[in-house]
């Protein structure tokens, strides 16, 4: 089992900046593949973006590359998602996802989920 507890959201001005965090306990964190996603209300949840167990590799979607960085610090067992630019549209609840050998867009083909943590951007 894996607990993934996320912090850093809140409400912030279109052009803002937020950093979220997702703290894993449980499991070998340094064998973990870490995602990100968002839902708004009414929509599905949205992939955003992953980085492999190593660090080495990171995907994104087009609605935030360029704009939001994913890293992955295995010393404190913890990942992090850096927005830049927010706009209204990245209005959502955020959560943080892991799986030992998920490189999927797809939230069903992720194992463990954090609660999630509101993002507000105002216009």
């Amino acid at each position: 089992q894996v607990q993934l507890v996320e912090s850093g959201g809140g409400l912030v001005q279109a052009g803002g900046s937020l950093r979220l965090s997702c703290t894993a306990s449980g499991r070998t964190f340094s064998r973990l593949d870490m995602g990100w996603f968002r839902q708004a209300p009414g929509k599905e949840r949205q992939f955003l973006a992953l980085i492999s167990w190593s660090g080495g590799s990171t995907y994104y979607a087009d609605s935030v590359k360029g704009r939001f960085t994913i890293s992955k610090l295995n010393a404190n067992n913890t990942v992090y998602l850096q927005m830049n630019s927010l706009k209204s549209e990245d209005t959502a609840v955020y959560y943080c996802a892991a799986d030992t050998h998920s490189r999927s867009t797809v939230a069903a083909d992720w194992d463990y989920w954090g609660q999630g943590t509101q993002v507000t951007v105002s216009s």
